[in-house]
């Protein structure tokens, strides 16, 4: 059940794989109540596999640990897709200050490209015995997580429960580790990498407190880790499917002294999905707050005004994106205006 003593609600989504239809609404009524109050929620469910999840830990630390010139040869600019080596500096969201970090990006790992889309091909993988093999294992495992809880949002919206599973087939959607590396003189600067994600929603677990969330008072909002519980939220595109019913909220991660270790995996629609509300009020009466944009282009978008290696690119004319939404676009309607 929700439960209101934690900082973010709680959602037990245990249930989300009986045969029964009731349990599954229960919890898609649930989760809709978490999604509409805050954006943010601890998940938590007996399908979470907690011995998968502490290997990949142990096997991002021993990549991390490599020195630079073993990690650069796995940059992620040498990559057909968008996959590998993210070196501290990289990330840059606008005209803010570089975060400073590391990641490993990983992607599906199609062999080809679908149709040379951005974000869809093989992955960039570094030389780490059984690296690829568990990293691998814990995206198929979250993504089967990803796919319930889709049916779950299509539940909370009134759509039949299989609403997503037509759109789900070759997506960008993408996981991340991430290193915040020991800084003892750490001092935090408000506002440093705050945005909203750009997918439809954000599976994520993380070894050390650091995340802060924005408040509906504007506030920035500490984040305890909840032992053994997911964090979850709401992403763009979801916030565009629900026609602003649920709102992408921001967050950023504060500077911490101790060494963190962050593993988000965003979800998306298919490349080519166009992206739309869903819902527009009984019979009609409510008007769509949001324009279509398509999914894939949407996210490659953003992502091209966030990475050094892809500004280049555009710097120099190699890369022209398509009509991109401004990066800080989402989440921003006062909670009033809300369908």
């Amino acid at each position: 059940m929700v439960t209101p003593t934690h900082v973010l609600p709680l959602v037990d989504i245990t249930r989300l794989q009986s045969a029964r239809r009731e349990d599954r609404l229960a919890v898609a009524d649930e989760l809709d109540r978490a999604c509409v109050d805050a954006g943010f929620l601890y998940v938590t469910g007996a399908q979470i596999d907690t011995a998968l999840r502490d290997r990949v830990v142990a096997r991002a630390k021993a990549y991390f640990a490599q020195d630079q010139a073993a990690k650069m040869a796995s940059y992620i600019g040498l990559s057909e897709n968008h996959s590998g080596y993210v070196p501290v500096g990289e990330e840059q969201f606008g005209s803010g200050t570089p975060d400073l970090k590391e990641a490993y990006d990983i992607n599906v790992d199609y062999a080809h490209a679908h149709g040379r889309r951005p974000l869809l091909g093989p992955n960039l993988w570094p030389p780490m015995p059984g690296f690829r093999e568990d990293v691998q294992a814990w995206y198929q495992h979250l993504t089967g997580i990803g796919h319930q809880l889709f049916r779950a949002f299509a539940l909370a919206l009134g759509l039949a429960e299989s609403h997503f599973d037509a759109h789900l087939r070759h997506p960008p959607s993408q996981l991340r580790l991430i290193h915040y590396p020991h800084d003892a003189d750490a001092q935090d600067r408000p506002g440093i990498g705050a945005h909203t994600d750009y997918e439809c929603f954000t599976l994520l677990h993380v070894t050390a407190p650091g995340l802060q969330v924005v408040d509906k008072q504007g506030n920035w909002v500490d984040v305890p880790l909840v032992d053994g519980a997911l964090i979850m939220n709401v992403g763009d595109m979801m916030e565009i499917l629900s026609n602003g019913r649920y709102l992408a909220t921001k967050h950023r991660v504060k500077k911490v002294a101790q060494e963190r270790y962050s593993f988000p995996l965003f979800f998306s629609c298919d490349y080519d999905h166009v992206i739309a509300p869903l819902v527009v009020g009984p019979a009609g009466q409510q008007a769509s707050h949001y324009r279509p944009i398509k999914g894939g282009e949407h996210l490659f978008n953003q992502t091209a005004q966030t990475f050094a290696y892809l500004k280049a690119r555009i710097a120099r004319g190699e890369l022209v994106l398509n009509d991109p939404v401004p990066l800080d676009s989402f989440g921003q309607r006062e909670a009033g205006a809300r369908p």
